[in-house]
């Protein structure tokens, strides 16, 4: 089960030109501006990457609008656990578990999940928040992940594993996002 005192969030590379074309964008979008509304109110701690952003482009206003107080960590390898800068924030976090959303879920997700999941972090892909240029990349990701210890939710699923009780102050706003 997730616990809000020892799980974050990883926001990948859902930037430029490349966020419009993966399968299903607009969901992808909505459930992870969700996603990331939720762990603010539950207060997890956030990290947030782009891939060359000179290149590809900034990350969708969107998503970066609801990141706005931090800045994203940039990186040039497909993985985040090939930036310094990204394993040092990763460390100096309580985490022991990583929710992760993004894309493209074959690449960038794919490879981003395998280090954490080698360096002894648990995983779990929201599978409503991660997204291909075609659906058949981001299964066969899915499946690659699930073979190898990751372990998969949804937003809804993962927000309320999080929230544990309706009796949570969190609760009702979290409610609200869901509804």
């Amino acid at each position: 089960m997730l616990s809000k005192q020892n799980t974050g969030l990883i926001v990948i590379d859902i930037q430029g030109k490349l966020a419009d074309i993966v399968h299903d964008s607009k969901a992808l979008m909505d459930q992870t501006a969700k996603l990331i509304q939720g762990a603010k109110l539950l207060r997890l701690p956030i990290l947030w990457l782009e891939q060359t952003p000179d290149k590809i482009g900034s990350t969708q206003a969107q998503i970066a609008n609801l990141l706005a107080s931090q800045e994203p960590i940039k990186k040039h390898t497909f993985s985040g656990a090939g930036s310094a800068e990204f394993i040092v924030a990763v460390k100096q976090t309580p985490v022991k578990t990583w929710l992760i959303c993004g894309i493209e879920t074959h690449i960038c997700v794919y490879q981003t999940a395998m280090q954490l999941l080698d360096l002894g972090y648990k995983v779990e892909v929201v599978v409503d928040c991660v997204s291909s240029r075609t659906l058949f990349n981001k299964e066969l990701a899915i499946s690659k992940l699930l073979a190898n210890g990751a372990t998969t939710s949804s937003v809804e699923m993962c927000l309320y594993e999080l929230v544990a009780d309706s009796n949570a102050p969190e609760f009702k706003d979290i409610l609200k996002l869901i509804k």
